[in-house]
């Protein structure tokens, strides 16, 4: 075999080409990481939003959509006497009515911006057991508490919603009553507000729906049987956490749409790698010819090319390992139904790793099988 110092003199041996090989790579890996991050930052906020022990009823016909969905205002008291096994604390049941409604909230400074409001009674935190009440205190009539992240959402600065700052809300002031954190949830994203004020600011008379806590994930039939048995409520019983499972489903294509654009772009950039290759290999063609002469296999020949290309792309591969850290992690990106912040995890730095390593095998192969290809004297001949 040739010597591996061998392969990192004849990387060197050009600058100019290096830094393209370890550009082509790092754009290549950076797209990876990119996508990856995306679709795993969306499916991990939406997958820790519901819990198994949370039931969410549903007006029958809107199991997609919890904001569309009508549920009586009454139901909440009747699935509290009806429902079986669920949790309660300090004698008070872990049943919930809320209205989900996404409107435009204006700041001091004039702007305006869309956000998801939720209107909540005290009985919410006994079901959402994961918020926090980080500063202040539970909105009274007049106020409303956001969530920790709510500022990407709303495009503001944090020291535009703390508390004692003002929103407004269909010709209504509030004022900022604290700030909760509901860690790795959607509802980080969202303004909680006391239930009448929101119901009567959007002239509504239903819930949108109504969250129950069980005991046990298993007593869920028992929550499904009441509304089997209400048929005058029209009412769905759908786990919370098969609810944030479809929604997931739902930004399937949105998801598939970041991979079918990196795969474009980095086809490009794998394309002019390859050119670049071929380019650097054929210029050579005399030198490869003539190791072979003095008794290297084109085997051993091969296997140098390819330690060649895999410590260009390598090299890319940290670059854009180091650049995904600096303009990817922790960054946050606003959906219809919140946050989620893009995260180099485990499983995104071995995708990105194992790219490199791909594009190091197989990009050195077509250009160096092609340029060994030529008969021995045929190549010893060539210019």
């Amino acid at each position: 075999m040739l010597p591996f110092s061998y392969a990192v003199r004849n990387l060197f041996r050009d600058p100019v080409k290096l830094l393209q090989k370890v550009g082509g790579g790092a754009l290549v890996v950076f797209l990876i990481f990119s996508a990856a991050s995306f679709n795993e930052g969306m499916e991990q906020v939406l997958r820790a939003s519901g819990s198994e022990k949370n039931v969410i009823l549903l007006g029958a016909g809107s199991e997609e959509s919890v904001e569309r969905s009508e549920v009586p205002v009454q139901a909440a008291e009747q699935a509290a006497a009806g429902i079986r096994g669920i949790a309660t604390r300090l004698g008070v049941a872990a049943v919930s009515g809320e209205v989900h409604y996404m409107g435009n909230l204006s700041r001091s400074t004039g702007s305006t911006s869309q956000a998801l409001l939720r209107g909540i009674l005290p009985e919410a935190f006994e079901v959402h057991r994961e918020v926090r009440l980080l500063e202040g205190h539970y909105p009274n009539p007049g106020e409303v508490m956001v969530g920790r992240v709510a500022s990407h959402t709303l495009g503001a600065s944090k020291a535009e919603l703390q508390p004692g700052a003002t929103l407004e809300f269909e010709g209504q002031s509030f004022t900022v009553s604290g700030v909760f954190e509901a860690p790795g949830t959607v509802m980080e994203s969202e303004i909680w507000m006391d239930r009448n004020d929101l119901m009567t600011l959007v002239q509504r008379d239903t819930l949108s729906c109504v969250v129950i806590r069980l005991n046990s994930a298993k007593d869920f039939p028992q929550a499904d049987l009441f509304t089997k048995q209400r048929l005058d409520l029209e009412l769905v019983a759908i786990r919370e956490s098969d609810y944030y499972r479809k929604l997931a489903q739902f930004y399937g294509p949105i998801r598939a749409m970041t991979w079918v654009t990196a795969a474009l772009v980095a086809a490009g950039a794998i394309f002019g790698g390859l050119n670049l290759l071929y380019a650097s290999f054929a210029s050579r063609i005399v030198e490869m010819a003539t190791l072979q002469a003095v008794g290297y296999s084109r085997l051993a020949i091969l296997w140098s090319l390819i330690q060649e290309s895999l410590l260009a792309t390598l090299l890319g591969t940290l670059l854009a390992a180091f650049l995904a850290v600096i303009l990817l992690e922790g960054v946050r990106v606003p959906f219809s139904v919140g946050t989620f912040e893009l995260s180099l995890s485990a499983t995104v730095i071995i995708m990105g790793l194992g790219t490199g390593v791909v594009l190091g095998f197989a990009g050195a192969l077509p250009p160096a099988w092609r340029c060994l290809q030529a008969p021995l004297p045929v190549a010893l001949r060539s210019s």
